[in-house]
């Protein structure tokens, strides 16, 4: 449903007052449903899960064409289709079949990379493998094997991948791959980062953390690709890779590989995404942290839109505003189950935002990890896709804002 958000009941759901033309142009968007017009194979849309994999990816194609999603129409959402839907006509396509996932939080990594590929990870005849779809041709190569997917850039053609953090075998280390000619380039290796950080390793993950099986996990690419956000996990060795056992993930580490060495390190993860010039990170709690191109010190962190609901946000193309997701439990209109989309205010000096959609975010996939809406910006900045728990099925939905 739509929210008007004139009505004084939303109370702290937004800003008393929004004075920001770029939060205002948010107030009243058009929310539809992303892939309502489309079908596979004669189901109908709202009999299938659609799910958006996460909110550092957008799953709309950089030319604005094309929107991909995993579908599936079992309760767990850990089998489906890897799916391109033509906005124009809601034709869709699939791209690859009987995909196996890991879990539905972000069902198989799916993305655009080099503008014209998506990829993924799949697990296929016992053993995982990431591949990338030629979306031109629909020629699927196979990149890796017995390694997971990160999350790259729509524009650049590399992938990074990494091992499997719960039985990482000789595949410790970030790797990118091009998308086109397959060509292997190891980024950074898990013996440089503990070399680096003896101590914060030792602390995070024990002290026998330098000898135990340690791997590199989960690189988000900068937007140009130069620098990669990482974790590094220690693995249980269990089998069982739906497990929350499966591995302990710790710290934030960011990396440019031009100038190959660290730029910074926290403890905490959080939920961070890059900035669109791939200087700064913002996270959880609205925080904006630029990376200083001269010395790779951080600067101390720019809280925005203090007071919103906040878990998974991502800054605009524009730079102007930032989109995140939030439990509005806790908020005095909020009712149990329910999550929001916000649209908050990064200039400097205006601490405004605006809840532009509520929706009970409670059911949809059964997975063992939780879907959550992650929603994303379009490359044009006019749209912000999202995930939907509200009934059986987990969906895609999108919001367009006003010209």
């Amino acid at each position: 449903m739509s929210i008007s958000l004139a009505t004084p009941s939303l109370g702290p759901l937004r800003s008393a007052t929004i004075t920001s033309a770029a939060v205002r142009a948010w107030l009243h968007p058009r929310i539809t449903q992303a892939t309502a017009s489309g079908a596979v194979e004669g189901r109908g849309d709202g009999e299938r899960h659609t799910i958006h994999s996460y909110f550092v990816t957008c799953p709309e194609s950089p030319d604005a064409r094309h929107v991909v999603f995993f579908a599936s129409t079992t309760a767990e959402a850990h089998h489906g289709d890897i799916v391109l839907h033509e906005r124009a006509t809601g034709r869709e396509t699939i791209l690859a079949r009987g995909v196996t996932t890991e879990d539905a939080h972000r069902a198989a990594c799916q993305q655009w990379i080099g503008r014209h590929h998506v990829a993924f990870h799949d697990f296929r005849d016992g053993r995982w493998v990431v591949a990338a779809v030629d979306t031109r041709t629909g020629r699927e190569r196979i990149l890796a094997a017995d390694r997971l997917l990160g999350f790259g850039s729509p524009t650049q053609p590399w992938v990074p991948v990494y091992g499997r953090h719960w039985q990482p075998g000789p595949h410790r280390n970030v790797e990118l791959i091009h998308v086109e000619t397959g060509e292997v380039r190891t980024a950074l290796t898990s013996s440089q980062l503990v070399a680096a950080y003896p101590a914060e390793v030792e602390e995070l993950l024990g002290p026998d953390a330098a000898s135990a099986d340690l791997s590199l996990f989960f690189p988000v690419l900068s937007p140009d690709a130069t620098r990669a956000m990482i974790k590094l996990s220690r693995a249980s060795g269990l089998a069982d890779f739906r497990s929350n056992a499966a591995s302990r993930r710790e710290g934030r580490w960011v990396y440019d590989f031009e100038q190959q060495r660290f730029l910074s390190f926290a403890r905490q993860w959080g939920h961070p995404s890059w900035t669109p010039d791939s200087a700064g990170i913002f996270n959880k709690g609205n925080e904006l942290t630029v990376l200083a191109a001269s010395d790779g010190t951080e600067h101390v962190p720019i809280k925005f839109a203090t007071g919103s609901p906040n878990d998974h946000p991502s800054v605009s193309p524009e730079s102007n505003v930032f989109v995140t997701d939030g439990s509005l439990a806790k908020f005095d209109t909020g009712r149990p189950g329910e999550w929001g989309i916000v649209i908050g205010s990064l200039e400097a000096g205006v601490d405004e935002f605006a809840t532009i959609h509520r929706f009970n975010h409670a059911q949809g996939a059964a997975s063992w990890r939780k879907v959550h809406p992650h929603p994303a910006f379009s490359a044009d900045g006019r749209r912000v896709y999202f995930n939907v728990s509200d009934g059986r099925w987990t969906r895609l939905w999108v919001a367009e804002r006003s010209a």
